[in-house]
């Protein structure tokens, strides 16, 4: 089974990448959305965030305004943070790809905005073995363009988000596969069509 990893900066189009894997029936594992299952009633980070962040967990679930507001301009809170969710995501991650390995699946895509960011444990550093890193990229004034059409963020707040994440520049000089997202649709999805038909041969 090939192991893909999945990565690109906020408003970069990641979704439109990972939505063609699952059309084409490749499971994706989605860390951005296993982070929000955590963080509900019940979720696998709710008593830890709980127990560092008092008043942050309203109605037995993760307030991610609340937290924002915490660990949002304090560095030390939010590596705090990062080392109470990042070890979660990992479980999470290794748990998709047993998963598809027992599925009998061909290959399952690791769909992670951190991909090369999070420190991993050795036994669990994917991004090394990952059979191909795709990075999908666009120029920055599209991406900032795309984050404000969703309505939650001003372009200040954005731009702070992006300098907070590493390079695109760096990000693309990792990928094993850059595929663009600035131009048409079938550019983006050219590429990636052509590696599902060979995860799929």
């Amino acid at each position: 089974m090939r192991i893909i990893g999945l990565t690109g900066g906020i408003g970069m189009g990641k979704s439109t990448a990972a939505h063609a894997f699952r059309r084409a029936r490749i499971p994706v594992f989605d860390a951005d959305a296993a982070v929000h299952r955590m963080y509900e009633r019940g979720g696998r980070a709710v008593r830890p965030i709980d127990a560092a962040f008092p008043g942050t967990v309203v109605d037995g679930a993760v307030d991610r305004g609340k937290l924002r507001n915490v660990v949002f301009g304090n560095p030390g809170k939010f590596r705090q943070l990062e080392h109470l969710v990042h070890p979660l995501v990992w479980q999470a991650e290794a748990e998709a790809i047993a998963h598809a390995r027992r599925a009998g699946k061909r290959a399952v895509v690791i769909d992670n905005p951190l991909l090369f960011e999070m420190k991993r444990p050795k036994w669990m550093r994917w991004h090394k073995a990952f059979d191909q890193a795709i990075v999908v990229s666009a120029p920055a004034s599209i991406q900032i363009y795309r984050v404000r059409l969703r309505g939650r963020m001003t372009t200040e707040q954005i731009k702070a988000v992006i300098a907070k994440q590493m390079p695109d520049a760096e990000k693309r000089r990792r990928a094993d596969l850059v595929v663009r997202t600035g131009l048409s649709r079938n550019v983006t999805l050219r590429p990636l069509r052509r590696l599902i038909l060979d995860l799929l041969a």
